[in-house]
């Protein structure tokens, strides 16, 4: 009794259905009722009346049944479905959120590595939980000043920032874990995943299968795999030939050689890709390149044995998500252009249908806090690239995350989807229920953004009105606060910078004094020899000299 009496609340909405079934039954009783009570001979003018209280009856009995079992599932889905957010609000119009539709969703392989790829999973996750996150294990040999088994698990750090992006839930316990240091005993300094990953590849009998079956431990949404489970370090050849065989000193030593990457390559060249990520790529529906760092996470993973190929040979849609910002000694000054041709070079044409990149958009005074540490905006040069079949989409993808310019993770799955629809429509299959399925999603993502996004403005103003701020700090509230960072960071390198100068002047002003002093010892030198030869004559070498002169002129 008490679940009947939910359906009478007004936040239910099911009284309207309820009422419009009891006036058709109203309409049709009354049809009835005139059949019954006719005595005379049923005149045409009286049968189409009665055919009409039939029609209107029976219609609304109709549609009053199928929008409450409608509004059921509604209720059903706004009370199970997170992305709400407890805003009732909200309309639900389908059954697109139920898990059984979730897990049917299109079938993605994301290659990446860093914050690049973490911020397109959480996007991603919004639409389908048949995701394939391939990530980077190298750096074995790199010098970390630890052990080697503690050096080992340092390389699954891109790893355990999958897994926790893929949680199901944005607000878990799962990143704070995963992200946990201990501070006392005999572990302090070590992370969790440290010590995770330790028992889990002695469980496991390898590091690889380790991370396979920690995607069931942990519930994500999706898998994370490793690329490969054969050992590898990322090399780089500089320009001026010089070669690096540490993944963690290549930015640097290229400052230092003042010269450019010319080529990575893995050491040893021979790594074979992991089985499943193969198996990924064969599947999928979309496969995502980047955004991450390019010489260090993308064409690494593209580098191993059996990704390229398998990529190039897959009919799904193929998209690279270019970089918002270059990395300091890694790509400077490079374009989009640059990015793609660097992609190419190593790998081969093939590998991307489309490239997603920034319209540059970004506010200046978070370039001013990139540029202090010697990054910039990549350029939008599409010139010069070398596959000419590729297909570009500008958009405005930059956010500002935690004072950092990130990638806006639902535009890039939107933008994904929204591929793979337009190829299903191309190939006619606008009607298949993979394809309406999808759609509804998107439409339905994009109102619980809107929502969402009016939702936060709301209270910002609110929040506003309540702390009394001017419209003008209330509106750029944001870009007051990164230009006073970026002017404290400004004043820090120039004090730096000062003192630098001083001790080169105090350099500069004592080897100054130096050469002063030993300019004056060597003219005092000088003087000493040039008055040694002016000396007097003694008596004995006046009266030769006069000898001789007699002598001659004689």
């Amino acid at each position: 009794m008490k679940g009947i009496f939910q359906w009478f609340k007004d936040s239910s909405k099911m009284k309207r259905w309820i009422m419009l079934i009891l006036v058709g039954v109203v309409f049709a009783s009354f049809g009835m009722a005139n059949i019954i009570a006719s005595n005379n001979t049923i005149t045409f003018l009286h049968a189409a009346k009665i055919i009409i209280n039939f029609v209107i009856g029976f219609t609304c009995v109709v549609l009053g049944i199928i929008f409450i079992n409608k509004r059921t599932m509604e209720l059903f889905i706004e009370a199970t479905d997170d992305r709400l957010g407890g805003n009732e609000k909200v309309n639900v119009n389908s059954l697109i959120f139920n898990k059984k539709v979730y897990d049917k969703g299109p079938k993605i392989v994301v290659i990446g590595g860093g914050s690049g790829l973490n911020n397109t999973l959480e996007g991603l996750k919004k639409h389908t939980s048949n995701i394939t996150a391939v990530v980077t294990v190298s750096g074995y040999g790199d010098n970390f000043g630890q052990s080697n088994e503690t050096m080992l698990y340092r390389q699954l750090e891109d790893i355990k920032d999958s897994i926790a992006s893929l949680s199901t839930d944005d607000e878990s316990k799962l990143k704070d874990l995963l992200n946990y240091r201990y501070s006392e005993g005999s572990v302090n300094g070590i992370t969790f995943p440290d010590l995770y990953f330790a028992a889990m590849s002695e469980i496991s009998n390898s590091t690889a299968e380790a991370v396979k079956n920690s995607n069931e431990i942990f519930k994500i949404c999706g898998k994370v795999l490793p690329v490969t489970k054969d050992k590898m370090k990322i090399c780089a050849e500089l320009e001026n030939g010089y070669l690096i065989e540490e993944k963690n000193k290549i930015a640097e030593t290229v400052y230092d050689k003042l010269t450019k990457v010319n080529r990575v390559y893995l050491n040893p060249s021979n790594c074979k890709a992991l089985p499943e990520v193969i198996e990924a790529i064969q599947e999928a529906d979309g496969i995502i390149i980047g955004p991450g760092s390019l010489y260090t996470n993308v064409i690494p993973n593209l580098l191993v044995n059996g990704i390229s190929r398998a990529i190039k040979e897959s009919k799904a849609i193929k998209m690279y998500v270019c970089n918002i910002m270059t990395e300091p000694g890694l790509t400077d000054n490079y374009s989009v252009a640059d990015h793609i041709n660097a992609i190419i070079d190593h790998c081969g044409e093939g590998l991307i249908d489309y490239c997603l990149y920034d319209t540059g958009e970004v506010i200046p005074e978070y370039i001013k806090k990139y540029n202090l540490d010697g990054a910039e905006l990549v350029e939008q040069d599409l010139s010069n690239i070398k596959d000419k079949k590729i297909k570009f989409l500008k958009e405005n993808m930059s956010v500002i995350k935690e004072d950092f310019v990130r990638h806006d993770a639902m535009l890039i799955a939107d933008t994904l989807i929204k591929i793979i629809l337009d190829d299903m429509k191309f190939q006619d299959k606008h009607n298949e229920p993979e394809y309406l399925m999808m759609n509804s999603k998107l439409q339905a993502d994009k109102e619980i953004s809107k929502e969402k996004r009016r939702n936060a403005k709301n209270k910002k103003v609110k929040k506003e009105k309540i702390k009394g701020k001017s419209k003008f700090v209330s509106k750029y509230s944001d870009r007051i606060e990164s230009i006073r960072y970026a002017d404290e960071r400004a004043a820090k390198r120039k004090k730096a910078s000062m003192r630098k100068k001083g001790v080169e002047e105090d350099k500069e002003k004592l080897e100054k004094m130096n050469n002063r002093k030993s300019d004056v010892l060597k003219a005092y030198q000088e003087s000493k020899i040039g008055k040694e030869k002016i000396r007097p004559k003694d008596y004995d070498e006046i009266r030769n000299e006069k000898i001789k002169k007699f002598n001659l002129k004689k």
